[in-house]
């Protein structure tokens, strides 16, 4: 299960990004993905980074959400503005 405290937070201080993240939070929790191909297929603009890394683009790319993916368990990495994401490794965070 993806904890949704994570998402809350960012929420708290980004309103705007409250809709789009609780959309996917949503379909990520009833998902039944069992690859990067399941994913893809649903996400295609979803950047696949490092070794278990996806980075989810949210609101029109404003915020970039990113989680590592073992199948079939999804965990939040890392949830911020374009302009923070790009100041990190995104394959590495």
């Amino acid at each position: 299960m993806i904890s949704v405290r994570a998402l809350r937070d960012f929420w708290a201080k980004h309103t705007d990004a409250e809709e789009p993240l609780r959309a996917w939070f949503k379909e990520a929790q009833r998902a039944n993905w069992t690859s990067t191909a399941d994913v893809r297929a649903r996400y295609p603009a979803a950047s696949f980074v490092g070794k278990n890394r996806i980075v989810f683009n949210i609101k029109g790319n404003k915020y970039r959400l990113i989680v590592i993916f073992r199948p079939p368990h999804v965990f939040i990495r890392y949830l911020g503005t374009h302009a923070e994401y790009d100041r990190i490794d995104a394959a590495t965070v």
